[in-house]
């Protein structure tokens, strides 16, 4: 590297004559050569993944972005559970490592993956926790930003308050049932997934769990919206109430309670998501990086269903209301 790209990066303006250069002109020199000054430059960025789980196709995600001079460091959302945390992302003439400690597995064995950095994307392996090894490719993610504001169209009610047409039960044998004009998962079974698929829209919807029960709202079938009795805390993270599952923190914890009627209302457009939960808002149009665990699939350019979390206890649906934009 020569000593100009050296002294940008090293933020020592002076040595370049740029005496009072403001700070934009010095970010933006900066960002021009930071491909250049980073070996593994191609690797950073948004990676949208699929993992050949023996003949299944399993979505993942991932993220790589540079720390400081020349460590490249990320995030990663493996076919279950949330985005965890990578210290470092080793990188060598096209081909990178890492390695992450478990989450929910219950082995005790680091998570590994390595791969190669290709004309079309990503590819290589990844070594789960419990000892098996799977293929996988990815692609860059889309930024899914928008140049207009939306045009809301018509209002549709999802769920019809008679039956379960217009959904299908996937993932287990199917426990769903609508009772009293209630759509009703009485215990865990299977997850329900809307048949109409949505780009950006409003969506309301009313729910009410049990005491230690655990769902969540999917929007477009890759993000999920937690739904969970957990007690009100000063401490919010994204597990719990309201939050975007490893993404997103609510602001506080708006929920009301077990063996309560409460609402969501989240708004969806590109990757800004605005959520507000029992009339408070409690996440405002943030980005939403990418898949959550549990997601259906890791095309996030495309449309998707709504999908509601129906293995992780007893969860019911009284009004399910969306609103997508023409």
């Amino acid at each position: 590297m020569d000593m100009n790209k050296k002294c940008i990066i090293a933020g020592l303006v002076c040595c370049m004559g740029l005496g009072l250069a403001s700070t934009s002109t010095v970010v933006a020199q900066v960002a021009a050569i930071k491909t250049d000054a980073v070996d593994g430059g191609a690797l950073i960025g948004r990676w949208d993944i699929k993992v050949n789980e023996n003949g299944a196709e399993k979505p993942s995600w991932l993220e790589v972005e540079l720390s400081g001079f020349s460590t490249l460091v990320g995030r990663f959302v493996s076919t279950g559970g949330s985005a965890r945390p990578i210290s470092k992302v080793h990188f060598d003439k096209g081909k990178f490592s890492f390695s992450i400690p478990p989450q929910w597995e219950r082995e005790d064995r680091d998570l590994s993956l390595e791969g190669t950095v290709t004309a079309s994307g990503i590819s290589g392996t990844i070594h789960t926790s419990g000892g098996e090894s799977y293929t996988f490719t990815g692609v860059k993610a889309p930024d899914m930003k928008r140049t207009a504001a939306p045009v809301w169209g018509k209002a549709i009610k999802l769920f019809n308050g008679k039956d379960l047409n217009g959904w299908k039960a996937v993932g287990a044998q199917n426990q769903w049932i609508v009772k009293d004009g209630i759509l009703t998962s009485p215990h865990s079974g299977a997850n329900l997934i809307s048949d109409q698929k949505f780009s950006d829209f409003k969506l309301h919807v009313e729910f009410r769990y049990q005491k230690g029960s655990n769902s969540g709202v999917y929007l477009r079938g890759r993000y999920e919206t937690q739904i969970i009795d957990n007690p009100k805390t000063d401490h919010p993270n994204s597990h719990l109430f309201g939050g975007i599952y490893g993404f997103l923190v609510p602001s506080e914890m708006a929920l009301i309670g077990p063996g309560e009627w409460q609402t969501y209302d989240i708004t969806l457009v590109g990757r800004m998501v605005t959520i507000v939960a029992n009339g408070k808002t409690i996440i405002s149009n943030q980005e939403i990086p990418g898949i959550t665990g549990g997601a259906l699939d890791s095309n996030e350019g495309e449309p998707g269903p709504i999908y509601f979390q129906g293995d992780h206890g007893p969860i019911e649906f009284k009004s399910v209301v969306i609103t997508p934009a023409k």
